[in-house]
């Protein structure tokens, strides 16, 4: 099964912050995405903002 969203626990695994500092990431996408508080960041938006490969944290996060 192929997740779509991905949650600060996964960026602070993926790029080895914090917990405080991997939400503060979290907030800065989606503000930079427009999106509300309610609406979940997806593995794309995350990842082009990262500039990182999706396959690639698509696979880490399964």
């Amino acid at each position: 099964m192929k997740r779509i969203c991905i949650y600060p626990k996964d960026v602070q695994w993926i790029t080895g912050k914090s917990d405080r500092q991997s939400r503060d990431i979290v907030l800065k996408i989606k503000k930079h995405y427009n999106k509300e508080k309610h609406q979940p960041l997806s593995t794309e938006e995350f990842c082009e903002y990262m500039g990182l490969d999706i396959n690639t944290i698509t696979q880490l996060i399964k």
